[in-house]
């Protein structure tokens, strides 16, 4: 099968990829800048904007199934740039699988498009998205996840899922940026530490979509749905935090600030960072703050019901190898196994 995969030299993207390869099928990425490690396994490597619809068209002609994981993440800053990433991007990618006249489209969500700054203690996808998001990127994520579900249809079986703070080797984003805040003193533990949170370990969260894709066809069960993926094994958060601290023998969080405090201390910041036009990220957010203090866990019944998705690498085993591997290339340079 030829398939497409939207930001393939990203975390997630490159999982997808390596998995397509291995079982044979034929792979480009689409992404806005060069991917060694791609080239090196055989795939076409497109450089472009998921904004351009005609840079888009070009990269998914002659595709039968399109991973869309593409997309601009996030806490802060222009909604237009979030919007052009997000939503026209999606957008156009939607537009190109119809004019190619591609069968199956996989959309890379978040579960942050149902978050209404509440506990999220096993809610399923019957949970409706806000009246209010705090940010962009889930108000973005969103519109565009509902444009996937409007856009199934009996030429295009298009499907949406939502994983889960998605951590491991090869991780770029989520643990780098712990070990970079833990390093230069600025972690503190938000709240009781009391709340549950469900991560994804990067090789399941590629499995679901690639389960997910086998299982799409047009008025199966999957098709026109959204889905929650984690790793079902719901921790404290600060306690996996610390867990993945470890893996780079750095010591656990000890200082701590109570949720409220650093939920106005983010609306403050907020606003300063808006009134001299910022556009890096603030230290602390409102919406960062409710993350961190509320709980995150999700049923996974239809999951494995429509997927046949069962979670392959437990927590602790994710762990081990993240340790292993950044005992290998060292934390600066956590690479992919």
């Amino acid at each position: 099968m030829q398939v497409l995969v939207t930001g393939g030299g990203g975390f997630l993207g490159q999982a997808i990829v390596r998995r397509l390869i291995a079982r044979g099928d034929v792979v480009q990425s689409l992404q806005r800048s060069d991917s060694p490690e791609l080239s090196q396994l055989g795939v076409k490597c497109l450089r472009g904007d998921i904004s351009d619809l005609a840079v888009v068209e070009q990269a998914v002609a002659r595709c039968e199934l399109v991973f869309h994981v593409a997309a601009k993440a996030g806490v802060w800053g222009r909604y237009e740039d979030y919007h052009r990433a997000n939503v026209t991007g999606t957008e156009n990618v939607i537009t190109a699988c119809r004019s190619q006249g591609v069968r199956k489209l996989v959309y890379t969500s978040s579960p942050s498009v149902v978050f209404a700054g509440k506990d999220e203690a096993g809610i399923d996808e019957s949970t409706p998205y806000p009246s209010k998001y705090l940010t962009h990127y889930p108000q973005t994520k969103g519109m565009a996840e509902q444009q996937v579900m409007r856009a199934n249809s009996a030429q295009l079986a298009t499907v949406s899922l939502r994983p889960h703070l998605i951590w491991g080797p090869g991780d770029n984003h989520l643990v780098p940026r712990l070990i970079q805040r833990a390093q230069a003193g600025q972690l503190r533990q938000v709240g009781a530490g009391k709340n549950l949170v469900d991560a994804t370990y990067i090789d399941n969260a590629a499995d679901a979509h690639l389960l997910a894709a086998d299982r799409l066809e047009a008025g199966s069960a999957t098709s026109g749905r959204a889905y929650f993926i984690s790793n079902d094994e719901p921790l404290p958060l600060w306690e996996l935090i610390n867990r993945l601290l470890a893996c780079a023998g750095l010591p656990p969080v000890q200082r701590q600030i109570s949720a409220q405090t650093a939920y106005l201390a983010g609306g403050f910041l907020e606003r300063i960072w808006s009134l001299i036009g910022r556009q890096d990220e603030p230290r602390m957010t409102r919406f960062v703050a409710l993350q961190l203090s509320t709980s995150h866990w999700f049923r996974l019944d239809a999951a494995r019901r429509d997927l046949g998705y069962f979670p392959q690498v437990s927590v602790a085993e994710g762990l081990r190898r993240l340790a292993e591997s950044m005992a290998t290339s060292g934390t600066e340079k956590i690479r992919s196994t």
